[in-house]
């Protein structure tokens, strides 16, 4: 048995719609070791998650105990390894004692999936992203103001008395994809440098006109045609458009309000950037610590419900 099997207690999984992260921990909620693999639920059966998840983790399971494993994410949607059944808003992100228990033919797992939220008007649903809200509440009970879970599908998320009275999802993150990588604007976007200025620009006219939006996009193409723009500030301005469009349609959540952001990395500077000159409080906070913080809760609750 490797040091690590023997130090395991539980798994973290986090397993969105193509993507699957994994956490080993120890007992007081430490990270032994991380594991990720693309994951397309659509190309996935019920019966055909449990072999993936196995194949990922066999070596690292210790021999003679069950090892829990708690996951959040699109694993319990409709098209996932077992629905877990949504909670609705206004309610408290869900916890272990919503989980569903998955029934697995490898005894060495004991899964459970926590549910996501859904809201019936306007229509909307997350899965994945309710863990983090749950996280963040674990260390801010207190907390009254709105959470910016950025991500392909960014949502903006109403926080008070512990609640998630309302929230609203954008496909910005996924249209930014789509539009660098399969549109015209293909050409003229792929960068992996930055221009902060064209960025700052961009976002200022979508939201002051966010109607010009698709005629906006069509001038970066233009631009570039007419006038050699580079792609970094294309790439930059295509980012500033969408985000700024967002920002014009989701003000009622942010304006007035403190303003925490969730997510890793660019995107989570993105939006931060985006955010910061309306003279707003904004936080931040990494996407994978209030992941693990919320999936962290739920295994200790699920613990306690054992006994």
């Amino acid at each position: 048995m490797t040091q690590l099997a023997e130090k395991l207690v539980w798994i973290a999984a986090d397993w969105g719609s193509s993507h699957l992260r994994l956490w080993m921990m120890t007992g007081n909620g430490d990270v032994l070791h991380r594991l990720s693999a693309d994951c397309n639920l659509d190309d996935l059966a019920p019966d055909q998650f449990e072999p993936t998840l196995i194949d990922l983790v066999a070596g690292f399971l210790p021999q003679g105990r069950v090892i829990p494993v708690i996951a959040c994410g699109m694993a319990g949607s409709k098209q996932g390894w077992a629905e877990a059944p949504c909670a609705a808003t206004p309610s408290e992100p869900p916890s272990a004692e919503s989980a569903i228990r998955v029934d697995t033919k490898d005894q060495r797992l004991d899964v459970y999936i926590l549910p996501g939220m859904k809201q019936n008007s306007p229509a909307d649903l997350m899965r994945g992203q309710e863990t983090q809200i749950a996280g963040f509440l674990a260390a801010n009970p207190k907390f009254d103001g709105v959470l910016c879970l950025s991500g392909p599908h960014t949502r903006w998320a109403h926080i008070s008395a512990g609640e998630v009275v309302s929230f609203r999802t954008f496909m910005t993150g996924e249209l930014l994809a789509l539009l660098a990588n399969q549109s015209l604007l293909r050409h003229t976007t792929v960068s992996s440098a930055w221009d902060a200025d064209a960025f700052a620009t961009a976002v200022e006219d979508a939201m002051s006109n966010p109607a010009i939006l698709a005629s906006k996009l069509f001038s970066i193409h233009a631009e570039a045609s007419l006038f050699d723009q580079s792609n970094a500030i294309g790439r930059a301005k295509l980012s500033g458009l969408l985000i700024g469009a967002e920002l014009a349609a989701a003000r009622p959540y942010w304006l007035g309000q403190e303003v925490v952001i969730i997510g890793e990395n660019d995107l989570l500077t993105a939006y931060q950037t985006a955010l910061e000159p309306l003279g707003m409080p904004v936080k931040t906070a990494s996407a994978e610590t209030m992941t693990l913080a919320g999936l962290s809760a739920a295994y200790i609750a699920l613990g306690r419900d054992k006994q």
